[in-house]
């Protein structure tokens, strides 16, 4: 039996909770339980809306990285899109592509394929360079490739990298955009590299406006109840905050006393209530004022006619932002929050032809899981926008569009849990299986047909890529207990050549999650062995693997490496193949594994029979997307009466449902490969205890609610 976790939480919590953000209890319970209670937290599991997303130029390079391509297009210059080969870097080239053949850039692609290595190579440097090109765009790699870069610049090719990886110590000589940075200027790491370059593909649409680079000032200037006037001023561009100011003028004085004429100067300064503000400006620097004063209400009451009737004041009180973020629930963070939905709008509405919608936010979101990201913070914003628009058979993106259909999906609920298990690893096939260009040309291509064609390959080569899997799965468990017994339960390492190289990532997932240990699975090409690893229970594979370079006896062991967390790749020669693994043996004595959260469940809520209804539905919807670092919410109930229970399935795994009798409901429930726990652990009519999550069973299109038991204690 597993442990029920069921976290105690303070009232006073779940209802402020509650009150402040509009919501019902349980679900404001919910949060408290996870550890969800800052506002700029709750934000991204309430709210939907892409005004909510992290503006592109809080990057510290974004303004630069978009000159440079706007310069590329002016000289005409040939522009390569290097991707990565796996789902985040077939989607982000897309959407790159995309973007720059929308701003009539001189572009083409190139995704590493055959036994070409990871990230960008010498040699499509070299066949670039012969084409004339003059710029580089990495996307989802590039952050490791130091000397190839260089031998780029030797050749006169300019490099831009775009990528989400944890960066080397010593980074390459070009462009970065990447979260990971200690100096990318980013508020989240955590994104993918599709959304890395969704970012880019938005900054450049921004420079199509008349906003971009234009430099405002807000202005908010009050007299308040003792007779003192103040004064809050903010700097902006690209609707940045650059500077704040705050002056507080009690008597008479020069307006040069203060920093304001400095900080105004050369900025347009827009008001709201221009009447109001200059009353309190003269009262504060008599005639001194003579800034020219912009009232944006004018503006504002074309989006918001109610607004323009009420003062900053008033308005402050309406604010989302105000509400999930106290800090910025002044009268000038109003202001600007105002100022940037409003002008968010208008780049909305302008008429241009770069265009970013839901098509490409369905990329974002396939991105987002294939890499597992976090599903926090802006990640949650991409993914319901993304899994929404793909439920809708009209709005789904061409290429996507054909392989739902054959998969039989489309028009269909789409969740982040189909999308992970019956079109991610799909499309990633492709690059499992080298030949990642095929994925690419499915989104590109703008003729049905040919995708037609395409998309029944790709479903062809994931059936090539499940045999390789079940092979290299026959090959490592062979190998793996003694292992990790060699390895002081800390660590698997597989080391066989049969094992194709693309499925070394997949037999590397499956080794943690039977295992639960941090595992490698290294097969070879030619000269070098290469191996994936995938880990677990806190423990940092990139920083594991950075250690073990350290430990070669040239001072590096690898060829190269890199990765997140979780999920790396690494690469050597393969003749050191003895020296990395008595390496490996050693360096296990240092490893620390956080705990086995395996044995244990935490509890999210405790339903009563009494309120265990189907509306039970709407509180799991809301939490969506699942996925890491926001599994699926677990429900715990008490006494419930079994009132029916039918072994089904075929085969050596046969399941067991089980219909709860709940008075006002019937239940049923599943507990997938559970079928010998019948009259072994319960029978029918007996009254049990539940763990369970809830779901929707689809037979013949109609949707029914059902459980998922997690655990199951017959009430003694």
């Amino acid at each position: 039996m597993k442990n029920w976790n069921k976290r105690n939480i303070p009232k006073e919590t779940v209802l402020s909770i509650s009150k402040t953000y509009g919501i019902d209890a349980l679900t404001a319970s919910i949060l408290a339980r996870r550890g969800i209670t800052k506002g700029k937290d709750i934000l991204f599991f309430l709210e939907d809306s892409s005004r909510f997303l992290h503006n592109p130029f809080l990057f510290s390079n974004m303004e630069k990285v978009v000159d440079r391509l706007l310069r590329a297009q002016k000289d005409g210059e040939k522009v390569l899109i290097f991707g990565d080969s796996d789902v985040d870097g077939i989607t982000s080239t897309a959407l790159l592509f995309d973007s720059f053949s929308a701003l009539e850039l001189d572009v083409r692609w190139r995704l590493p394929s055959g036994n070409d290595p990871y990230g960008l190579n010498k040699n499509a440097i070299d066949e670039f360079e012969k084409e004339g090109g003059s710029l580089i765009v990495t996307v989802d790699c590039g952050i490791s490739n130091v000397e190839e870069i260089a031998y780029a610049q030797k050749k006169g090719i300019e490099t831009i990298v775009l990528d989400h990886h944890n960066p080397p110590e010593l980074l390459p000589d070009a462009l970065i955009i990447d979260p990971k940075c200690a100096d990318s200027g980013y508020p989240f790491k955590d994104i993918s590299g599709c959304a890395v370059a969704y970012k880019v593909a938005s900054a450049l649409r921004f420079s199509q406006t008349n906003l971009y680079k234009g430099r405002f000032a807000l202005l908010f200037a009050t007299i308040e109840q003792n007779g003192s006037v103040k004064i809050e001023a903010v700097r902006t561009k690209n609707l940045v905050q650059r500077e704040k100011i705050a002056v507080s003028v009690t008597d008479f004085s020069s307006i040069f006393e203060t920093k304001l004429p400095d900080f105004l100067s050369g900025e347009q300064i827009f008001v709201w209530n221009e009447k109001k503000t200059r009353a309190a400006l003269t009262k504060a620097f008599g005639n001194e004022v003579d800034f020219s004063l912009i009232d944006f209400r004018e503006d504002a009451a074309k989006v918001w006619k109610w607004a323009s009737a009420l003062s900053l004041e008033d308005l402050k009180g309406k604010s989302k932002m105000a509400t999930y973020k106290p800090e910025e629930s002044g009268e000038i963070e109003t202001f600007f929050n105002l100022f940037v939905t409003y002008c968010t709008q208008k780049v909305l509405e302008d008429g241009n032809n770069f265009r970013l919608d839901e098509r490409d936010l369905q990329l974002v979101a396939l991105a987002a899981l294939s890499d597992i990201m976090p599903l926090l913070d802006e990640n949650r914003i991409f993914v319901k926008n993304g899994t929404k628009s793909l439920s809708n058979p009209d709005l789904v993106r061409e290429g996507l569009k054909e392989l739902f259909s054959k998969q039989e999906i489309l028009g269909k609920r789409i969740t982040s849990t189909i999308l992970s298990w019956n079109v991610i690893p799909v499309l990633n096939a492709t690059g499992r299986l080298r030949q990642p260009e095929i994925g690419l040309r499915l989104l590109l291509e703008k003729d049905a047909a040919k995708r037609e064609e395409i998309s029944k390959k790709i479903i062809e080569m994931n059936e090539e890529r499940k045999r390789l899997g079940a092979l290299a799965w026959e090959l490592g468990c062979v190998q793996a207990k003694k292992s990790i017994e060699e390895h002081d339960g800390k660590l698997c390492v597989i080391v066989d050549e049969r094992v194709n190289r693309g499925v070394s990532g997949i037999l590397a997932g499956k080794l943690v999650s039977t295992y639960n240990v941090p595992s490698m699975a290294i097969t070879s090409v030619g000269d070098v062995a290469i191996g994936s690893m995938r880990s677990c229970r806190q423990f940092d594979a990139t920083e594991f693997l950075t250690f073990l370079d350290s430990c070669g006896k040239d001072g590096s062991l690898f060829i190269s490496y890199g990765g997140h967390n979780y999920a790396a790749g690494f690469s050597f020669k393969k003749e050191r193949t003895d020296e990395f693994l008595q390496e490996v043996k050693k360096a296990c004595k240092k490893i620390k594994l956080g705990e086995d959260e395996s044995e244990q469940f935490d509890v999210d809520a405790e339903i009563p029979e009494r309120f265990l209804t189907p509306a039970i539905l709407d509180i799991a919807d809301s939490f969506e997307p699942y996925g890491e670092e926001n599994r699926e919410l677990i429900f715990m109930s008490r006494a419930l009466k079994i009132d029916d229970c039918q072994i089904v399935g075929k085969g050596e795994k046969q399941h067991l449902k089980i219909i709860f009798d709940c008075k006002e409901t019937k239940w049923p429930a599943m507990i997938w490969g559970g079928a010998q726990m019948l009259h072994r652990d319960f029978e029918k009519g007996d009254k049990v205890d539940v763990l369970y999550s809830v779901g929707r069973n689809v037979y013949q299109g109609i949707e029914k609610p059902q459980m998922i038991i997690k655990d199951i204690k017959k009430v003694v």
